[in-house]
């Protein structure tokens, strides 16, 4: 089982959310998707990100966005930082992932991530969320009344509290096995190592 903790708020995970689909599908390995609110990972355990945001390294946020463009290109996806609105309040999107359930949040999943970083939608905003909807044969209104479920907002809670307690300060933060964690799109080279190892030693 690889467990996914994620939010789609952060590019990165966007790279990894494509990237790791056709990893586990290779290896015959299902995935237990887990929407999160990272800004409350940052908040408990990881508040440097803001330190780093309001005094960035010049060079190195520079250097960053070329990295975003190389990891782009090498996903077959288009990624450009969006001007208009970051950090996102992912907070409807993360609780309609949650709405969904995993086996129908993958499209809808997929819509946010590509509405805020394909075409710098602001995914906090109901009318782009309502166009989501629509495009993937959702009813808005479902979808509104569903996100409003306390048992929705508690669970996408739960989540986040479980991948702190955890160890995981960021996402996506990735698990095989419960507890060997991966974090970051770059890991998953040896997320498949590992995968390698365990289909190895099955063999």
């Amino acid at each position: 089982m690889i467990e996914f903790f994620f939010d789609c708020s952060s590019p990165w995970t966007y790279l990894a959310f494509h990237n790791i689909q056709p990893l586990a599908k290779e290896f015959d390995e299902p995935i237990s998707w887990r929407p999160i609110l990272v800004g409350g990972v940052f908040n408990t355990v990881n508040p440097s990100v803001y330190a780093s945001r309001e005094k960035p390294v010049v060079p190195k946020a520079r250097y960053m966005k070329k990295d975003l463009v190389d990891w782009a290109k090498s996903a077959g996806i288009s990624i450009k930082f969006p001007p208009a609105v970051f950090p996102v309040n992912s907070v409807k999107a993360m609780r309609g992932c949650i709405w969904l359930g995993n086996d129908h949040m993958v499209p809808f999943a997929t819509a946010v991530f590509e509405a805020y970083w394909g075409e710098d939608k602001d995914i906090s905003q109901d009318a782009v969320l309502t166009d989501i909807c629509k495009t993937l044969d959702l009813d808005p209104d479902d979808f509104f009344r569903g996100i409003g479920d306390e048992a929705v907002k508690n669970q996408l809670k739960a989540n986040t509290d479980e991948v702190i307690a955890r160890g995981g300060f960021g996402s996506p933060t990735i698990f095989l096995d419960k507890t060997d964690m991966y974090f970051g799109n770059d890991r998953l080279p040896l997320i498949r190592e590992a995968l390698e190892r365990r289909k190895s030693s099955a063999a």
